[in-house]
């Protein structure tokens, strides 16, 4: 039984709305005083709060599920009864275990990029962000029935790329890098920032980005060399964190399609010559002027990411296009997808860019040109030194490779968590020290709570069954937690049709925290078999819904910590 379905249809015979616009409009309430489903009345035609009191009065049949139904202003509050919707919930959890809460299959197919690192360049708690961002969503929309294509770019070519090669010729050429390469290279472009900063070296730059679109073979051989270096680096950053992409892009790879399709938009007279340069003018769509080729015929991110666009939906006939980029980039997103329109590419309404926040200190903004940024490898070294004098205080009799698992699951739980927390419009304000707090809002935090769960478990020694006495379920904190546990499939829903990870990440910081709360104030193993049976079999469902909401985050749920 669907108990909010019994409230749409009850609903459904009063209003001229549809069931869809009924469903997406009905709500959980903030306090439970106010019943377990609240009904808006604004889009009913009249005065709010006249609506409600005609719905009410309309609606005459009760059921043994709908206890009472009230009017609060302009809403109506359905109160169900706790016992029946204690049965409801847990029989639904129990049966349905790692599938609980997941979305029938969908025939849409959605890629989504992410986490775009550039190459000769280090990879810092900045990039962290949009990698748990997108790796989050493609695991969102898998679990809501998606058939989903993770990808990833390199930005292996650029601004960025020439002034690492000219820092590398200028002052590292033949020297051996200390450690991994790949980090290494966030040094050379360090300086060759600072040093560019002191003397202007324009002609040299220009030189080095013309040879490598000429592909000059000397030039071409360092790149790669350095390029591979940096890449090799990353894929161990993202082996470490479990993160996966079905494809790789490189820029270099586009600059030659990107150029042709230049040429499209000027025989198709959307794009025009400028002092030299090929522009496209979007004034009229209050999207300013879009540089598409330089007028020394080199290529923008905007002339690679246009042919990029097209040869997506043309291989792999994809029905939405996400890309996972900071909030700085919407203008090029927004002059990208009305080029791509113009140009006749149709699922250009199907592309969204999904932006976010910048990673700040606690002191203020990073800057890789700057050097005060947390590198991964300095961040990884740092809390991983923590989590392992935790973990081997606490356990020291475990075997090594045990404490070592324990180990990277917590440090993945509290870097990744530490980046969806937070709403992704918003900045995150990024404090080691608090990443790893077993007390306060973590992925350690959640993780802990699924573990006291399962320690519980294996104490009692009890064989689970759903055919418990539901009418013991009748306290507030048990109350509390399993509503909490019914929340979660609209949740689901919710998170992935708005590209919104963090919804999850909160709730299972409330879940968690409900069920502490329960812990505590409810004994789970005592001699009233009865009242244990059931609490047991709360805390499984509660262990599962854990389980599966931190798998939506990439983290791991460990059985002990």
């Amino acid at each position: 039984m669907d108990i909010k379905e019994e409230v749409v249809c009850l609903i459904d015979k009063e209003v001229k709305l549809s069931k869809s616009e009924i469903r997406s409009l009905i709500e959980i309430p903030p306090n439970p005083s106010l019943g377990d489903y609240a009904f808006p009345c604004f889009k009913l035609g009249g005065h709010p709060v006249d609506e409600a009191t005609k719905l009410i009065e309309k609606i005459k049949k009760k059921s043994k599920v709908i206890e009472k139904i009230e009017q609060k202003g302009p809403y109506v509050n359905f109160f169900i009864n706790k016992q029946i919707l204690a049965e409801i919930i847990i029989k639904q959890v129990y049966k349905e275990k790692k599938c609980y809460g997941a979305g029938k299959n969908k025939k849409e197919k959605i890629m989504v990029e992410f986490s775009q690192p550039n190459p000769l360049k280090d990879f810092h708690v900045g990039h962290l962000r949009n990698t748990a961002l997108g790796n989050s969503l493609v695991k969102i929309l898998e679990f809501n029935g998606y058939h989903v294509i993770p990808v990833n770019l390199y930005n292996d070519t650029g601004a960025h790329v020439t002034k690492s090669l000219w820092g590398y010729l200028k002052y590292f050429k033949n020297k051996e890098p200390p450690g991994k390469e790949g980090a290494w290279l966030g040094k050379v472009y360090v300086k060759s920032i600072k040093k560019l900063k002191e003397q202007d070296h324009g002609e040299e730059l220009a030189v080095i980005s013309q040879k490598i679109e000429a592909q000059d073979p000397e030039t071409i051989k360092l790149w790669k060399k350095l390029r591979n270096w940096s890449i090799d680096y990353f894929k161990e950053i993202y082996q470490e964190l479990d993160i996966h992409f079905d494809v790789d892009f490189y820029d270099s790879d586009l600059i030659e399609p990107g150029k042709e399709m230049v040429q499209e938009l000027l025989r198709k007279k959307i794009a025009k010559e400028s002092e030299g340069a090929i522009i496209v003018d979007l004034s009229e769509y209050n999207l300013d002027i879009a540089l598409v080729l330089r007028a020394d015929g080199t290529a923008l991110y905007i002339t690679k990411d246009l042919a990029l666009a097209k040869s997506r939906f043309e291989k792999y006939y994809l029905d939405r296009l996400i890309y996972v980029v900071g909030a700085e980039q919407k203008l090029h997103f927004k002059q990208l997808f009305k080029i791509i329109e113009l140009y006749g590419l149709k699922q250009a309404q199907k592309c969204f860019h999904l932006s976010y926040g910048l990673v700040e200190l606690p002191s203020g903004k990073m800057s890789s040109r700057l050097g005060n940024v947390v590198l991964y490898g300095e961040l990884a070294e740092k809390l991983k030194k923590q989590i392992t004098k935790e973990v081997v205080k606490r356990h020291k009799k475990w075997p090594r490779y045990k404490q070592q698992k324990s180990i990277n699951n917590i440090f993945s739980a509290a870097i990744k968590f530490s980046m969806l927390l937070q709403e992704n419009n918003k900045p995150v304000v990024f404090d080691l020290e608090k990443t790893m707090d077993f007390e306060g809002e973590t992925g350690p935090y959640v993780q802990y709570a699924h573990a006291r769960a399962c320690s519980i478990l294996r104490k009692a020694k009890q064989r689970l069954d759903p055919r418990v006495d539901y009418e013991t379920f009748n306290l507030a904190e048990e109350i509390k937690v399993i509503k909490l546990l019914g929340k979660f499939p609209d949740l689901v829903v919710k998170a992935g049709e708005n590209y919104k990870p963090y919804l999850i990440a909160r709730y299972l910081i409330d879940l968690s925290q409900a069920f502490n709360e329960f812990y505590h104030k409810c004994p789970v193993i005592s001699e009233m078999k009865h009242i244990m049976r059931a609490r047991l079999l709360m805390v499984e469902c509660t262990r599962q819904v854990l389980e599966n909401g931190l798998a939506l985050l990439g983290i791991k749920a460990p059985e002990e910590m």
